[in-house]
């Protein structure tokens, strides 16, 4: 099966270990970083939504400004806007792009966050919600004649949109979210389900869960495709690899001061309880899945990581993808330098060994 590599860019130049510095959207490092994952060979950037930061859209359209084949998976929180204007803006930076858009929804895993733009909806109704948007999104990208819509969220008369997607028969649709319910309208609409760096039993458990639920859908569970989140760290040696892990958890915990190890998970948020209940089970799992992040930060994004050469990470992933994982969203805790070093040591030997066993197990 094909392997996909996402990274990630933001409009800044920071992270768990590099505290935010000089202007908030900062375009010539939007620039460079996006370049630079384009060298490396990703096939796409992950481009995250936040109450309180720049517009992932207009950050996208930049970076596809300054790049000519990288794609875009732009992090995308139904509810503030229009389905069928939504529709329309990803179908216009598609054509714009060339091609390379890409939606990834979520529908919000922290209430005190999405009341700052004003939405007051529980989890489950953001998730109801979310199911209606994306079909009327999809429903949008491909009619061929104007359509009418009565539903709970939204009523729309007589749209028909001009601008279609580049790309057919739409964008593609990549969905985040844990919960039942959120499997559930994944199994519904999403072309490649995202979840986060889980250990390897976790994660076979919720491949089989969206399969499943896909089953119940009457979709064929073999048309769904899986995306996981991991942080790789890699150095020359193992035992220079996990000096460095040890010097990122360090530097995390004087960043945080009095308040490292005492956060916890987003409330609502299953993704986040289950990457701390992996982190509770040990500071690492399996064959080298380190916890610590998760644990010292609340695991309020993807904060997993696999440490080791690039041999020995290349081959836990190839672990994952027998589970039938064939996206992998990579970042670093050095974005940037990261990003280029996953390009020249781990990128090339996860497609090497993909070439040589193209069929993962969970698909055979």
């Amino acid at each position: 099966m094909a392997i996909e590599f996402i990274g990630m860019i933001a409009s800044e130049a920071k992270s768990e270990i590099h505290p935010a510095q000089g202007p908030v959207i900062d375009p010539d490092y939007i620039a460079r970083f996006a370049q630079a994952h384009e060298a490396a060979g990703f096939e796409r950037v992950l481009i995250a939504h936040n109450s309180s930061d720049a517009d992932a859209v207009l950050v996208a359209t930049h970076a596809a400004q300054h790049t000519k084949t990288l794609g875009f998976m732009i992090a995308h929180r139904p509810g503030f806007i229009a389905p069928t204007y939504a529709a329309r803006l990803f179908a216009t930076f598609d054509v714009f792009s060339g091609g390379r858009g890409g939606i990834h929804v979520i529908s919000g895993g922290d209430s005190v966050e999405q009341r700052r733009d004003g939405d007051f909806l529980s989890h489950e109704e953001r998730y109801r919600r979310t199911d209606e948007y994306v079909g009327l999104l999809r429903q949008t990208w491909t009619a061929e004649a104007p359509f009418s819509h009565q539903g709970h969220y939204y009523q729309v008369e007589n749209q028909f949109a001009r601008v279609k997607p580049l790309q057919k028969p739409h964008i593609p649709i990549y969905f985040g979210g844990s919960s039942d319910l959120a499997i559930e309208f994944a199994a519904k609409h999403a072309d490649i389900y995202a979840f986060w760096g889980e250990t390897l039993d976790q994660a076979r458990d919720t491949i089989a869960r969206v399969r499943a639920a896909c089953v119940r859908t009457g979709r064929n569970p073999d048309t769904i495709r899986f995306s996981l989140s991991m942080r790789p760290v890699l150095a020359a040696t193992e035992e220079a690899a996990w000096q460095r892990a040890g010097r990122i958890i360090e530097r995390i915990r004087d960043l945080r001061g009095k308040d490292a190890g005492k956060v916890n998970p987003k409330p609502e948020s299953i993704g986040s309880k289950r990457l701390m209940d992996a982190a509770a089970g040990g500071k690492v799992r399996d064959k080298r899945l380190w916890t610590e992040v998760a644990a010292a930060v609340g695991a309020g994004s993807n904060t997993t990581s696999l440490v080791g050469t690039p041999e020995q990470v290349a081959e836990s992933l190839m672990e994952y993808y027998a589970l039938g994982v064939t996206t992998f969203l990579i970042r670093g805790f050095d974005p940037l330098d990261d990003a280029t070093d996953y390009g020249r040591h781990l990128l090339p030997l996860v497609r090497a060994a993909v070439a040589r066993d193209p069929v993962s197990v969970a698909a055979e």
